[in-house]
């Protein structure tokens, strides 16, 4: 018979052996996941400057009558690209890793940690361009304000987008990633209940406050540490055990 191939995988030894294309993965992924982190929350932040769907004609006026804030409101819409291209780096290389210690990953989650990291950005990007929407005519062109009741229109549809939609492919992103990573032995079994429980939140969640979504970049960046400690800082194809 032919010998199978050596994975690096070894069933109760904790986290696979750290072979150079993993641990380069590991670095990767760590580094475009903290990077998504950083400029997600950014972006959230200075985009939800922007006026609630429940505020005042006079408060909606007030506020885009005061250029100083709308920039801040664009500056975050700019730099939500970012933090996208950031998470799709990050995904890609999660991919790799996981492919590279196991050859032939289960069908089903692999599939889908793609279809809902992409959603993720797509509905990230359709969202926050609405809710800044407003933002961006006030300072890039000379057009009048539109009425207040279509800011709110437009904020309203940016919400749904991000808090409905987003957070519901955010937190299937995470159940599947963390079923790879855990099949993979790259996730140890704490991190693999932490991730299904906050991903159960963002599914279930009915909430539109900016806390529920800025959960997952959290939740990216200790995951990507995790893996990167656990295949090891060096591709050197050696790596201490860890306790799962």
């Amino acid at each position: 018979m032919a010998e199978l191939p050596d994975t690096g995988v070894r069933p109760h030894e904790g986290p696979p052996v750290a072979r150079p294309l993993a641990a380069q993965y590991a670095r990767m992924a760590g580094v475009s996941g903290a990077v998504f982190a950083v400029l997600l929350v950014a972006g959230l932040v200075l985009v939800h400057r922007s006026p609630a769907m429940g505020v005042s004609d006079s408060g909606y006026a007030a506020f885009y009558n005061d250029g100083g804030k709308t920039v801040l409101v664009s500056l975050g819409l700019y730099v939500v690209p970012f933090a996208g291209i950031a998470f799709l780096w990050h995904m890609t290389t999660m991919r790799l890793l996981v492919r590279s210690v196991t050859p032939s990953p289960s069908a089903v989650p692999f599939g889908l940690q793609t279809l809902s990291g992409v959603l993720f950005v797509g509905l990230l990007f359709a969202g926050t361009g609405a809710a800044g929407a407003v933002a961006l005519v006030q300072d890039l062109t000379d057009d009048p304000l539109p009425a207040a009741d279509v800011g709110r229109s437009l904020t309203g549809l940016g919400y749904a987008l991000v808090f409905v939609y987003g957070t519901r492919a955010a937190g299937m992103y995470a159940i599947s990633t963390s079923t790879l990573l855990r099949n993979a032995g790259l996730l140890p079994r704490w991190a693999a209940v932490l991730s299904y429980l906050m991903a159960t939140v963002m599914l279930v969640a009915t909430t539109f406050n900016p806390a529920v979504l800025l959960v997952f970049p959290g939740w990216v960046a200790l995951v990507a540490a995790i893996v990167l400690v656990r295949t090891g800082r060096s591709g050197d194809g050696t790596s201490g055990r860890s306790r799962t």
